[in-house]
Order: C-alpha cells, then structure tokens, then sequence
C-alpha cells in the first residue's frame, strides 16, 4: 500500500521557526533539550544529541515540559492575602511587583537588623542551592537549607563521609565497563534518561543487572535478578553480603591497605575517655603498625608495610587494634550470616550468599586493565589502571528510612573491600568530587544583627564541637539540624520546619519563604496536620508564623496558605545555571555544566526567583551584592553569574571564562560567557585526560588538578574512612567520656551510643519499633513514577493521560488471603492516620509490602485542574498515614521521624494495617474543601489542547 500526498500540501511554515537549545527542569536528570520555537509558542521539545548527559534521549517528561509551559495553573500576578481574610482562604488580592518587593524588603531589613534566624528560608526541588545558600549567609540566617533532608541526605552524607563522593548526583557506574550492576531501591525516576542509557550498555555487553527492591516497576521490569528485599532491611543485606566475603577472604587486600584507613590503629579502652579513637602521633597523624619496622608509623607516610589485622600496645600502655580487625570482629560475628540476615530481609540465605560470591568472581576472576600510565600521590608509578568491574548505584529506597545512613555506608563498604571505588568498571566520582572526607566546611553558628555569617549555614562537623547549639546545648535552628537530635544533618530538616515554627520550639519566628516547596501537601508528613498549623493563631490571635511567603511558578496547594505570593517563571522562561559551585552535571570522565535561557518570553507578570533574589540583595545592602557606595553590583541575575567570584578566578559557571573566553575553569569573568554557552548548545564540558581519570582519590595528577581549579583545598590524598571517627566522637559524647560538649537529654543519650556506630551498622528503623508490628504487619512506601516527577508534573496534560490516579498496590497472593479483590476499597491505617482507597494487585512487590505512585493525589481545585479532576477524586496521598514525630515514649520530648544521624525524613519506615471497605464504602478518603482560584487564573476546562498553528488535515 502507498500513500500519495499532493504536492501543494505544505505542513511547517520552518521560515518561522527557530531552534534553540537549553537544559530540560522536568526532573532531577538536566538532559539537553532542543526546542523548536515558532511565533514564541513551543512547537516541539527534542534530545540533544551533542548533550553528555542524554545524548539526544528523551523522555516523556522532557517532551510534554510544552504542556507544563501552557499549564493553566502559571500563576500570573503577585498575590497579597485580602485584607480581613482568613489565611488558607485563598481571597487575594492582585499587586505590583514594586509593592510585594517593598512590603517584603520592609520586613526582612527589620528582621536582619534585629535578629536574624527570626527569617527561615527553604528551598524544594530547586537546582540554585549555590545561590539560595549565598544569599542567606549573606542575611545572617542560619535557618536555610534545601529539600535533600526530606529527600537523600542519606546518600550524601554516607558517601562524603565515607568515600569523598557518594550515590546520587555525586557519582555513577562506569556504564561502558562494568559487568556486574545492583541497583539498590532506586525509582524510576531518578536518574531517568541516564540510567537507561547505561542500563542498556550493561545489558548489551552481556553484564548483570541485580535490582535489590520490594517492588518490581521500571527499572527492576528489566533486571536479569529481582531481589524482593523487605523495606529497611537492606543494610543487614549489604552487611551479610561482608560477611560472606571476609569469611572467605574475598576482599582486595592491597586496595585497603593503599587507599583506606583499615590499616590505623584505634585505642580499645571500653569506658575510657578517648576509647574507639584513632591512635596519633604528636602531630595528630593516624598511626599503624609496620611489619618490616616492628613499630608505630605514620599511616599516611608512603612506603610503610602496615599490618591491616593486628593488636598492638601503645607507648603509654593503651591496646590498640587496627580498624580492619574491629571490622572482622564485628561482621564476623553469626548475626551477620545469612542465615540469620535471611530473616531479616526476607530472603533465602542462598541468595545472599551466591550474591556476594558473584560479584567476588567478577572483582576478582574478571579484573579489566587500561593501559595507562598514572602517579599515584605518593609519587609512584603505574602503567595501568586495575579495574574490578562491579558497580552499585543506590537512592531513595535506601535513604528514606531512618537507618538509611548506616546502610548507605554498608553499600559503600561492600563495595570498597571489592576494590570497585573509582576505578574502571566500578563506581566513579564526578567532579567537583571526590572531596576530601568529610568536606572542610563547618556550619555556621553565630548570627549578628546586619551581618553576614562567617560560613554557610550548611557544612561537615567532624566532632560535637561543631554543632549548632548554644552553651546549654539547645538547637540554635529552627530546623533543629546540627543539633544532639540530628548532628549530622547536612542538609537540614525542611519535613520540620513548620510543626518547629508553629510550636516556638526552638524559639518563635517572623517570617518563613517556602520556594518552589508544596509543604502544605506532598512534600509534608502528617498533611491534614500540618494544613492546620498553617492557620494555627496563639492566644493574641495572631499567626504562629506571622508572615508566609510562598515562591512558585504553579498554583500548587501551598499557594493559598500565603501571605505574599511571588509568582516565578518557568524553565523556558529564565536564566538559570546549573553549575559546579551547586549540582553540576558532570560525567565521571569530566566536569559539566550547563545553562538555561529565555526560550520564550513570559506572557504573564512574573519575574525569575533568582532575579528577584539579587534584588532583594541589594535593596539589604547585603555586603557581596553592594558597591561600597551602596548600589548595587550587579544589573541582575545574569550579570551576577558572569561577575560574581567565589575566588579569585572561578564563578558559577566554568566554561569560556577570562576576558577573551579562552580559559576554563579558573579565569577572570568573561563578559559573553552567556553568549558562549548558548552557542555551544547550553553546556560546557571538560574532558579529562585518559591518565587522570580514575583512581581520583590517590592520582597525583587529578589531586594537583582539582587543587588548582578550586574543587579542593588541598591536594593531599582522600582517605576511605571505613571506621569513622567523627560517629566515635559523638557516641564518647553520648557515654559522658567525650572532652567536649555532651548532651544532657538522656533520649539525646541513648541515641549517640545506639545510633552513632563508627562501622557500618544495622538496626530496626526507629518508627518500626515503637509500633506493634503484628497489629501493623505491613511495610507501606511510596515512589515517584517514570512519567512524572514531584507534583509538578501530574497535572500536564499530556502526562495524566499516562496515570491519572494512583492505587494502593499489594501482593497477589497476600491479598488473597485475606479476602481483598482487584479494585475494591480498602482502609489503610497507621499509628498516625486512616485513608480510604482503592487497591491494584500484582505479583511483582514484596509479600509484606504495599505502595502507591508518590504526588498523583490533588487538593480539589489546585494546579489547574477541574475539582472533579480524577487526581482529586480517586487520587491519594500515603502522607496522611506519616507523622514527622515518632510514636510518643514515656518520660521522652517528641523527636523527628528521621535518620537520628543525618535527619533524613524517615518517609519509608511506615507501618500499616489493611482492612476490606463495608459495601457502600467507596472513594477516597480523607476528602478536604476544594480549594478557591487565585485571582487571574483562567476557569478549568475538561480537555485541554495545545497547537502552535491549525492542524493539517491528512484525510484525502
């Protein structure tokens, strides 16, 4: 069969179209886009071809950002609650920018002039934290932080303080190399267009691909081995899998001893001050035991023959043992067999076992070569880089429980004793890491009326002496982040923001900016609660947070709880980096980073977040955006990027830098950098040379190069802290032996001894052991689906065509057994809450699990979509079930539902119990008013249909 078309008939009028090329925002990925443009209406969205990161792959997320940009939920003016009206009512009233911005300038000054943490300030999903961060450290207040503690500050922390990098946006398996691949609770969002170009590489060179996850979707559809583990057990399985290797003494022995401290000695002086401590010499150096010497060595000094099993005595008489004998003894130990770690995960023995045996052969029996010549720090000489190609990557899943730190580590111990760290076929850093362990930056703690702080209010204590507490030892955060509840909490606890501000605990605010952070709903634990905090008014009658200021460019739940709202452009709309000094886009063969630009010109009255933040900046006079006469130093956003130095030579943005465009990474501003990257497709990349490519933490090359460019402060070696000592000091700080701050709280106690494990541990997540397990018998977690990303993008238009409403999803068999049908009604309740919904069975989740697609449930009347829209209807949210408070404990202050290292936000300890709906019971529940339109906002409409021009008619 042929088609004949005429001749006459013309399609695409190209003579209008333009090309353009930018930096996708529908996920976390920063694929390169390009954009087809006619008449200032999006046409059609593509891959980039040329771009690192998806080389011209596309998702459907990154296509329809044409349906977010013709959203009708785009706020369109400043909003300025109705004076008289009730917080949460949604009456506003439409005002100019100049009146927002001077209402708002009037507030802060007052605030900064006066004591400045009364501001809090935090970021959701956004890709500026560089910025954000500047610009508090430069208001003096100590309350900001960014969405990663409700997200994966697990990873980060496990890994910074571990290896110099981590999982996440920090590293990636070295996808054309390795041929053994676990994937460890990693959704299908994340990572999107990468992973699957990856996970196809893997597939075709004939590599396995293990997916560890209670449920099988995306990703694990396609895995050789499914591996149904039991939500916040997988730490236990990391830790048995150890156990296998070292009872078979299948680790890389040389890899330790050369890039590790499991050669160092650590005191043994159980209940002594200074026990569990390294063992130093006068000059604070780690000691180890020589064996050619028979003596105590610098650990670090090059050309030593260290004992890696061994116990020693010290010259002043203490045992010493070195951390690689602590950790034999410790995982050694029967509890870690599989055996025994089967009934914790749910999983055959055998299959732990053959597991570790696997990638034991592969490490070993399978090593690559590149023929390479490299200098490691010490000065020596190699001709090849060794590879063991094994390689693991790991996400929410494992972070989001309370015990995700400590599993995250275990990961990353697995994979360092298989010798896999940032060699070929293992898993990769990329710049600006690895850093050195943990990164050299403090957290700020000493606020000053019209200051700014000396550090940024984020960084890396190594020791209580660096938390944020006052002199009785009470958080100085709102967030309560570096305090003895969450000491290394390096990216805040936003999921506490609101219950802290609304109970004054640690002390009452004035005015709290949400950006792009719809804490009123998906992004919030304890939603109907928390809604009502929102509104809380004290005994005056006034609001607990006196003035809200919401900043987003949707009309997202959280919008009608504003005082001020600022309506933000979209991606295509504004100037945006995502740079090195933030979460660059780097590839593990070299450093990356790219852009945005206007794409479109906005049809609304909206300005750039970022834009307004440089405002803001200088009407505050805020000293690294003002002249010494006052004005301001910059013209606006993009003017900032070009001239702004965090040191003399490097900006936010590393390419085409010095006045000609000629440098890279380090240089002087270059007045057409914007110019440059627009003409190189949006992006800059950096390509190592071959010999600096691997073995990052130990190339004297790589180390001389990342010192000059600024990544780090020096260019000394980075040592893989199996045996952390910073856990050691706060669990001596916990046991009254620290010679520094300690808590006085016992719970505060209790946790730093229980908790704070030096080695990689396992315990029960903290919410799972206050609730009675039998009358809770099943795990409840939550993820974010392929075609969609936070709630953003469940209201485009094209995307809800894919999933429109979430079910609760079960076990088969299980449900079964209990008499529960394919789409009937179900309750599901928690310690905390009951929601009503409607269930989906399928084999393929964990017998004891259930779970749903995270933020397709809607507020009625929100983000656009009519109040009979199926998201509002028959869409849920699990956060109902969610406290961020676990379970009372007699005689115990209420504590955050979150990793009491890190303050993670334990979203996937949940524990529910599952009961048929009566007949008659149907439709989701709990139901809340619908909420009223913003003024501005166009009337909901049933189908919603986007064409640049009029359709051609194909029918002959």
């Amino acid at each position: 069969m042929r088609l004949y078309m005429s001749a006459g008939v013309q399609f695409e009028d190209h003579s209008k179209q333009e090309i353009k090329y930018s930096t996708c925002y529908m996920c976390a990925c920063r694929c390169g886009i390009k954009v087809t443009v006619e008449d200032n209406k999006v046409r059609f969205i593509q891959g980039n071809r040329n771009h690192p990161i998806n080389q011209g792959v596309l998702c459907a997320k990154g296509s329809a950002g044409i349906m977010k940009q013709y959203s009708p939920a785009k706020l369109r003016n400043p909003l300025m609650r109705k004076p008289g009206a009730e917080r949460g009512s949604g009456e506003f009233v439409e005002v100019s920018w100049d009146e927002a911005l001077d209402v708002l300038t009037k507030r802060l000054a007052k605030i900064r002039a006066t004591d400045p943490k009364k501001l809090a300030f935090f970021t959701g999903r956004d890709q500026m934290q560089a910025l954000t961060g500047l610009w508090a450290q430069q208001f003096g207040t100590i309350n900001w932080a960014a969405h990663g503690g409700f997200c994966s500050v697990n990873m980060a922390t496990a890994g910074l303080y571990m290896l110099g990098h981590a999982f996440w946006e920090f590293g990636d398996p070295d996808w054309d190399r390795t041929k053994y691949f676990m994937l460890w609770g990693v959704a299908e969002d994340h990572s999107s267009n990468p992973m699957k170009i990856g996970l196809e590489k893997v597939k075709r060179h004939g590599g396995k691909f293990v997916s560890i996850n209670p449920v099988r979707t995306g990703y694990s559809a396609i895995a050789d081995e499914w591996v149904p583990i039991r939500p916040g057990t997988d730490g236990m399985l990391a830790l048995s899998m150890i156990h296998v290797l070292l009872s078979r003494e299948l680790f890389d022995w040389d890899f330790l001893v050369r890039y590790s401290n499991a050669p160092f000695l650590v005191v043994n002086t159980p209940g002594k001050p200074g026990h569990g401590l390294m063992l130093r010499d006068e000059n604070g150096k780690p000691l180890a035991w020589d064996l050619e010497k028979q003596a105590l060595v610098d650990g670090m000094q090059p050309g030593i023959s260290p004992a890696l099993f061994g116990e020693y005595v010290a010259p002043d008489g203490r045992p010493v043992k070195t951390v690689m004998t602590l950790l034999a003894e410790k995982y050694l130990d029967e509890q870690y067999a599989p055996a025994n770690a089967a009934k914790v995960c749910g999983l055959p023995a055998e299959t732990i076992e053959r597991l570790a045996l696997e990638m034991a052969h592969v490490a070993f029996k399978e090593t690559i070569e590149i023929d390479c010549e490299w200098t490691d720090w010490a000065g020596r000489k190699h001709d090849k880089f060794i590879g063991r190609p094994v390689s693991m990557h790991a996400m929410r899943g494992i972070s989001a429980h309370s015990n995700g730190f400590q599993a995250a580590r275990a990961i990353h111990l697995l994979q360092v004793l298989l010798g896999t760290i940032d060699v070929p076929g293992g898993f990769r850093a990329k710049a600006p890491y690895p850093k050195h362990v943990p990164p050299p930056i403090k957290p700020a703690k000493e606020v000053a009326p019209n200051t700014p702080l000396k550090s940024p209010p984020l960084g890396f204590p190594t020791g209580p002496e660096d938390l944020v507490i006052d002199a009785d030892g009470n958080p100085l955060r709102l967030d309560k982040a570096y305090s003895w509840e969450a000491p290394l909490a390096n990216h805040g606890l936003m999921h506490m923001v609101i219950t802290n501000a609304v109970n004054g605990d640690p002390y009452p605010i004035d005015t709290l900016i949400f950006f792009m952070a719809n804490m009123s709903w998906n992004s919030t634990m304890n939603t109907k609660n928390v809604m009502e905090m929102l509104q809380a008014k004290g005994e005056d009658g006034e609001y607990k947070i006196p003035f809200l200021v919401v900043v987003d460019a949707f009309h997202s739940e959280m919008v009608n709880f504003a005082d001020l709202v600022l309506p933000d452009t979209t991606y295509l709309e504004r100037y945006d980096t995502i740079s090195l000094l933030d979460r660059p886009i780097s590839e593990p063969d070299g450093p990356c980073d790219s852009i945005r630009h206007p794409i479109l010109q906005p049809d609304r009255n909206v300005r750039p977040w970022q834009e307004v933040m440089v405002d803001l900046a200088g009407r505050l006079q805020f000293p690294a955006f003002v002249k010494e006469d006052g004005t301001p130093k910059f013209s606006g956003y993009k003017d900032f990027i070009v001239n702004y130095q965090k040191a003399p030579g490097i900006g936010f943005l590393a390419g085409w830098r010095g006045k000609d465009g000629e440098s890279h990474l380090v240089g002087e501003p270059n007045p057409r950098q914007w110019e440059k990257y627009i003409e190189n497709g949006g992006f800059f990349q950096y390509h190592l040379p071959k010999s600096m490519r691997f073995y990052k933490f130990a190339n004297r090359e790589y180390l001389d190069w990342a010192k000059q460019v600024g990544f780090n402060a020096s260019a000394d070696p980075i040592v893989f802290e199996l045996y952390s000592e910073t856990l050691q000091k706060f669990r001596l700080a916990g046991q009254g032996l620290y010679e520094g701050p300690k808590p006085s709280d016992p719970a505060d106690r209790e946790r730093l001894v229980k908790y704070f494990d030096p080695l990689p541990d396992f315990y029960q997540p903290l919410e799972e052991a206050r609730v009675d397990e039998e009358e809770y018998p099943f795990h409840a977690i939550n993820q974010r689906p392929m075609m969609m990303y936070h709630s953003w993008d469940s209201q485009n238009a094209w995307l809800r065509q894919i999933i429109a409403q979430n079910f609760l999803y079960m076990n088969r068999r299980q449900a079964e057994r209990m008499g529960i049908e394919d789409k009937s009604w179900v309750w599901v309740e928690s310690h905390n809450g009951k929601i009503r919904v409607q269930v989906k069975l399928m084999e393929g989740v964990q017998e004891n699990t259930v779970w749903t697609w995270n933020a397709i449930g809607k507020q009625a009347g929100a983000w656009g979509l009519k109040p009979d829209a199926p998201e509002a209807t028959r869409g849920f949210l699990m956060n109902h079930l969610i406290s961020e408070l676990l379970p009372p404990k007699q005689g115990e202050r209420r504590i955050t539902n979150s990793d009491p290292v890190t303050g993670q936000a334990a979203w996937y300890d949940l524990r529910v119990k599952i009961s048929k709906a009566a007949p008659g019971e149907e439709g989701v529940w709990p139901t809340f008013d619908t909420i009223k339109p913003v003024p501005g906002l166009p009337e909901p409409v049933d189908v919603l249909r986007y064409h640049t021009h009029t359709p051609v008619n194909l029918k002959s």
